[in-house]
């Protein structure tokens, strides 16, 4: 066999950026090598406009300077990526290789500007101010831009399932047994509800950011050093909030990195809701309650000709397993740094983009499951049909609530552990010391139509939507079938 290009997907060692490339793509421009190298650019380009805006240094930059340094990220691309790693590894531009990242981000900057410049190239910083401010920028529109209109889309159709099939009976299962019924859509709705939530935690979580720029030890000494007449507080909160972000007062060199762990933990959050819902859904297509609509030219088993498997849910499955393995491991591990500063942390961070990618995928493949299914109305009707002991519920507190103490214990006695019919019921009600006006709404019980609030419930759904707002725009992406059967 001829060898792969490193280039070629075939090659990839993660499925992220291999077999699941192209639904992976929408995350590239926010957590790849080449977008943390933007983002670093980023930082010291507007921390440079910042200095000049003091009045205590001499530097200065005219409208015309100031747009060709923003240029330098706004307008990065493949060709300045590439520079800033020849710069790391191999040297570059007339400098020899730092072996140090941040420092080809200043080296990089330095091609780009006039010598004047370089003196206040990184003036005062330690890597860590850069990086923690440049992760924040990164991470941040991913969850916004990325995560969050994904999930709005699996939000869209559980409301839609919900609405649509909101007074479809069916019986509900408690401890894995018959229990009083409900309807589909009731179901659909409250996963609606619970995701609607969990993504109120994740947007507040992203909007709680907060970065740091404080120098080598958190003490802005070196500022000070140089500079000991200016607010460098005031200037810190002032440049890190110019960032979109909220400003950390106190660290050491390192952001202590609470409110990543905490946006870790709300994704953990949503994560689990529709780990729930996955493992429901393929519950039902396993009991017949859902139908699924077989993708034309798809495989459902290599032996097997008939099977429809439920592959996305089971592919959602794996990997928001996965994805909250690696949130776990994140949230616990970021936060931790040996006295002031120690280097752990900085390759567990590049793992970052693989935590969000495979919840990016579960996501993907948890709508394209619920976009497939049809509820099967005729086989929960009928095991509806065949579980009449359901209502006992219903008799026995009807019957207490004539007064009958003795209530509970008569209906257990006629259906614990028995299989009963309707007739069971009718003898039963014909024995009772009741008015006949009870004894008719007791005839009238049936297991479809024991639903209680269940088709009033959905309309809930309206106040949590006007509670999370909308969830954003849909991301597109790649389309349901990408990927064989066996994905």
């Amino acid at each position: 066999m001829s060898d792969l290009s490193r280039s070629d997907p075939l090659a990839a060692v993660s499925p992220l950026d291999g077999r699941y490339a192209r639904r992976t793509a929408p995350l590239s421009p926010y957590v790849s090598e080449s977008a943390l190298m933007r983002a670093r650019v980023r930082v010291e380009a507007e921390y440079l406009l910042a200095l000049a805006d003091l009045d205590a240094t001499p530097l200065s930059f005219g409208e015309g300077e100031r747009a060709e340094l923003r240029a330098l990220y706004e307008e990065f691309d493949a060709d300045d990526a590439r520079l800033i790693k020849r710069l790391e590894t191999e040297g570059a531009a007339g400098y020899s290789a730092t072996n140090h990242d941040v420092k080809a981000v200043e080296y990089f900057v330095r091609t780009e500007t006039p010598e004047s410049v370089h003196p206040w190239i990184h003036f005062g910083l330690t890597s860590e101010d850069v990086n923690n401010l440049a992760w924040r920028l990164l991470v941040k529109p991913a969850v916004e831009e990325v995560l969050l209109p994904a999930l709005a889309d699996v939000r869209d159709e559980l409301a839609g399932l919900a609405r649509e099939h909101r007074d479809t009976p069916m019986l509900a299962r408690t401890h894995g047994q018959p229990a009083t019924p409900t309807t589909f859509g009731k179901e659909m709705a409250v996963y609606a509800a619970r995701l609607a939530r969990a993504e109120g935690r994740v947007r507040r979580a992203t909007a709680g950011l907060a970065g740091k720029l404080a120098g080598a030890s958190g003490t802005y000494a070196a500022h000070v050093a140089a500079y000991p007449d200016v607010d460098w507080r005031a200037f810190s909160r002032q440049f890190v909030e110019s960032l979109g972000l909220e400003h950390a007062p106190l660290a050491t060199q390192v952001n202590p990195c609470d409110d990543l762990a905490e946006l870790f933990d709300a994704l953990r959050g949503v994560n689990n809701v529709l780990l729930d819902l996955d493992r429901d859904a393929w519950l039902y297509v396993s009991d017949r309650y859902l139908r699924q609509r077989a993708v034309e030219g798809e495989t459902g088993s290599s032996t097997m000709p008939h099977k429809v498997n439920p592959i996305d849910f089971e592919n959602s499955e794996g990997n928001l397993s996965k994805a909250n393995a690696d949130l776990t491991f994140l949230a616990d591990y970021v936060t931790t740094s040996r006295l002031q500063r120690d280097l752990s942390d900085s390759t567990v961070k590049r793992n970052i983009g693989t935590a969000l990618g495979h919840c990016l995928i579960g996501y993907g493949k948890t709508e394209a499951g619920l976009g497939k299914v049809v509820p099967n109305e005729r086989v929960m009707r009928e095991e509806l049909e065949a579980t009449p002991e359901i209502v006992g519920e219903a008799v026995q507190t009807i019957l207490r609530r004539e007064g009958d103490a003795d209530a509970y214990e008569r209906v257990k006695e006629l259906t614990r552990g028995r299989r009963v019919t309707i007739e069971d019921f009718r003898d039963l009600f014909s024995d009772l010391d009741v008015d006949e006006g009870v004894r008719a709404e007791l005839r009238a019980l049936t297991p479809a139509g024991y639903t209680g609030l269940a088709s009033e419930l959905v309309d809930e759904l309206d106040g949590e939507a006007a509670d999370e707002g909308d969830g954003g725009a849909k991301t597109g992406g790649a389309d349901e079938t990408d990927e064989p059967n066996g994905a």
